[in-house]
């Protein structure tokens, strides 16, 4: 267990990344991104309704139920409508870079933890093998 001092300069370092994240070039445009489609109503409800869709095919492949040739081009028609605005295809590139961000932070201290030391770039060379971890193996 952490002392109280200890946890002061965990939190005082925390938030020294949390600002350096903060800093970084792209991250107003990714805030624009986002706070674009959060303003906009009717792309967030296309949006929305894709994800639905895509979860009732997903729940009935489970199933082991077959898909329609209908349901399938519903499904795909939506996607390409919604891919194709620029604020939902904005929103999208911007979730997928804060993902990154975050698996590449989670990746470092995980393996602090593990190793009981900063790694290395070697320390991430062979990856994971499960592809989940983020590493790109």
């Amino acid at each position: 267990m952490l002392t109280e001092t200890e946890q002061t300069v965990v939190l005082e370092k925390t938030r020294e990344l949390c600002n350096a994240i903060l800093a970084q070039p792209n991250m107003g445009a990714i805030r624009r991104n986002i706070d674009s489609f959060m303003a906009d109503d009717k792309i967030r409800a296309d949006y929305e309704t894709l994800m639905e869709k895509g979860q009732a095919l997903h729940e009935k492949q489970h199933r082991s139920l077959p898909l329609t040739g209908e349901e399938i081009s519903d499904f795909e028609q939506h996607r390409d409508r919604v891919m194709s605005n620029p604020v939902a295809r904005g929103f999208l590139d911007a979730q997928e870079a804060l993902q990154e961000i975050q698996g590449t932070i989670q990746q470092h201290i995980t393996k602090t933890l593990e190793l009981g030391r900063m790694p290395t770039s070697d320390d991430f060379e062979h990856g994971c093998g499960h592809g989940s971890c983020g590493c790109k193996h």
